[in-house]
């Protein structure tokens, strides 16, 4: 019997209409639209408006756009893993009411947080369903509302996130094709460089966590920036040697959208072109979960079945991690 792996079969997507562009927010705090762009890349990012919308209304939207590409019925759909840091309640999950929206009714549903990379801790999880045969169609969604949890007086963060939301479909593959490896890391003790002070049950909300603005996203912006350059460009590389690839076998590389210089160097340590990095994060910021599956979607014309395909993240907690898939379908 072939061996089965779990393969990518469509990608979905959806962005908030209202653009926040750098010149505006050098009205709002004391930056510019010059160092925006050359410290992070970032020309605009998309963020979510209208009363009582949270991640899941961007989930939503983006897994009924892949059940439609994909021609699939909600119901044949068996587990929907929604990869999310900014859920619409502490419970239920965001996945759940993703599920309950789009009729995926006879899925079971569940949230992973592991900050920005949650969508590829979820694509390792969904993954392992597949190759044991236990399920046929599983949903991973990557959504987040960053705009909710960011301070638009910090000037260190609201430049850097947007909110948005992609999702792909994952059925097994008996060709080749889809997920060949990967490795997850991650190390807690990173937790002081980037985190949210309150919220949790550490320290829940009152008067005081309000008044001292602590349910805002918290970064040590260089602490942060000198670990994700080393984590994601060796993890990247590991996966590489892991598999017997080189940078000329690797057709793309999907870079966690935070930092164009982190890209650039993981890029780098890969001996990848700039030509094989998908990059969107001067349209879209730093969607979180959203990052990996929205460069799958905008450049998902210009793949091919059987490109060998580099996925890298990495995020607060600290978390990190690499997937090596091969590509399953061309555009028809």
């Amino acid at each position: 019997m072939s061996k089965i792996q779990a393969a990518i079969t469509g990608v979905g997507a959806y962005l908030p209409e209202y653009i926040l562009n750098n010149t505006e927010l050098e009205k709002m705090v004391d930056t510019t639209d010059a160092w925006i762009t050359s410290r992070t890349g970032i020309k605009e990012r998309r963020i979510l408006k209208g009363e009582g919308k949270g991640a899941s209304h961007m989930g939503v939207e983006a897994v009924k756009q892949l059940l439609q590409k994909t021609n699939t019925d909600p119901k044949d759909i068996d587990l929907l893993i929604c990869a999310t840091t900014t859920p619409d309640f502490v419970f239920p999950a965001t996945a759940n009411l993703i599920a309950s929206e789009v009729g995926a009714s006879n899925s079971f549903s569940y949230d992973m947080q592991a900050a920005c990379s949650g969508f590829l801790y979820s694509l390792a999880a969904a993954s392992q369903f597949i190759e044991t045969g236990k399920y046929k169609k599983i949903i991973v969604v990557g959504a987040d509302k960053m705009s909710s949890i960011i301070d638009y007086t910090d000037r260190a963060t609201c430049i850097i996130f947007g909110d948005g939301a992609g999702a792909v479909l994952l059925e097994p593959n008996t060709e080749g094709y889809g997920i060949q490896d990967s490795i997850m890391q991650s190390d807690g003790s990173g937790m002081v460089h980037l985190h949210q002070k309150a919220g949790g049950s550490r320290r829940p909300p009152s008067l005081e966590t309000v008044q001292n603005r602590e349910h805002y996203v918290y970064q040590e912006g260089a602490a942060v920036f000198k670990q994700a350059v080393v984590k994601m460009a060796e993890v990247s590389k590991s996966i590489m040697d892991r598999n017997h690839l080189t940078g000329d076998d690797v057709a793309w590389l999907v870079p966690h959208q935070a930092n164009k210089r982190i890209i650039d160097a993981t890029a780098q340590k890969m001996e990848i072109s700039d030509d094989k990095v998908m990059l969107n994060i001067h349209r879209y910021g730093n969607t979180t979960n959203g990052t990996l599956p929205l460069c799958l979607f905008d450049y998902e014309s210009q793949l091919k079945k059987g490109d060998n395909i580099i996925l890298a993240a990495f995020g607060g907690g600290f978390t990190w991690g690499a997937i090596y898939l091969k590509w399953a379908y061309d555009i028809k």
